[in-house]
């Protein structure tokens, strides 16, 4: 039987597959050590960077604490997105498999008929 132009070998599904799963492992790795280096360095950072005027504004250090806390939780939903992607299987792959199939199907009777 000759493979068509739209399908897809096993190998190729699962080089997919791989290509997939380790795009999720280096967000995930990304994203711990940003984490922690700003956790780590939160405050260090604080003293370091601000003047001794600046010091005295909380608006100025409420802006950095939304960042240093703000940053991973905004990310970490993005993550889970990107895990739910990754390992939640897709009720619309199966509907997309019997879209390709069926058009296969319909372009290989057409063919036919002028054969």
């Amino acid at each position: 039987m000759k493979k068509g132009p739209y399908e897809t070998t096993q190998l190729e599904r699962a080089q997919s597959r791989v290509r997939q799963l380790k795009g999720f492992y280096k967000h995930v790795t990304v994203y711990v050590l940003v984490t922690m280096a700003l956790l780590l360095f939160a405050k260090k950072v604080t003293f370091v960077l601000l003047s001794k005027e600046a010091l005295g504004n909380p608006d100025f250090l409420e802006w950095i604490n939304w960042n240093v806390y703000g940053t991973p939780i905004i990310w970490g939903i993005a993550l889970l997105i990107h895990a739910c992607y990754v390992y939640v299987p897709s009720p619309f792959k199966k509907w997309e498999k019997r879209k390709i199939k069926a058009y296969m199907d319909k372009d290989q009777g057409e063919t036919n008929k002028f054969v």
